[in-house]
């Protein structure tokens, strides 16, 4: 069911929702009409159709909230994700970057590739999704090209390595990352912070220029969203 907006304001390519209770909701314009990818709710405003983006089930959302940020991502761009799961984070993202960008989806996970198959990328021909383990690289390096941006969302160990790697093969000069470190995932027994710098320290070594970061909390705990630049 498709409900009406009371108003809508433009942020680069993503844009905020005032709803009936003057609430403001973080969406994006559905590049499939009609159809949701995740249970999102519909809202149209002037004839167009825009998805919520809930930051408790995406990453990205709760970073462009919490944080004031603008969308890192940007019309007509090739993204590689890495852990694109049953593809929530996914949709949206091909929603931001439109029929003339692409998103390459790496996960391994057989059941959550279904999912992303089924309710994502059968219905959207500008998400592509790769069956593979993204500490290997190389092992698609022929479905991939040079990208402009890497999103990773991985709940690995060696989480700024991985992205480092993947960076080497398909990351062009100048191109950026974002990486949502997962501090449980990597050590449970160091404090978080710890965590986050050894990573920080990591993707600095690799030759990526750390440009901003910010905390995931309330949305996230213990998550720190990462974002920089391939020299």
């Amino acid at each position: 069911m498709v409900t009406e907006a009371k108003a809508v304001e433009a942020a680069d390519n993503t844009f905020w929702l005032t709803l009936e209770d003057r609430s403001r909701r973080l969406a994006t314009i559905n590049l499939v009409p009609g159809r949701t990818s995740y249970g999102e709710q519909l809202l149209s405003f002037r004839g167009c159709e825009y998805r919520l983006w809930d930051p408790y089930r995406s990453k990205l959302s709760a970073v462009i909230i919490k944080g004031g940020l603008r969308t890192p991502i940007r019309i007509g761009e090739r993204v590689l994700y890495l852990g694109a799961a049953s593809g929530t984070t996914v949709s949206h993202v091909s929603d931001i970057i439109g029929e003339r960008g692409c998103v390459y989806c790496v996960d391994f996970a057989h059941r959550s590739f279904r999912e992303l198959i089924e309710k994502v990328s059968t219905h959207r021909p500008n998400v592509l999704p790769i069956l593979a383990d993204a500490r290997f690289p190389s092992n698609y390096s022929g479905q991939v090209g040079i990208v402009d941006m890497i999103y990773s969302d991985v709940a690995q160990p060696e989480q700024a390595k991985l992205l480092a790697d993947n960076a080497d093969f398909f990351l062009k000069k100048g191109g950026r990352i974002v990486l949502m470190i997962k501090a449980r995932s990597i050590d449970a027994t160091k404090a978080p912070s710890r965590v986050f710098e050894a990573e920080l320290q990591i993707l600095r070594s690799r030759n990526i220029v750390v440009t901003d970061r910010i905390g995931l909390e309330p949305y996230d705990k213990d998550h720190l969203a990462v974002f920089g630049v391939r020299n």
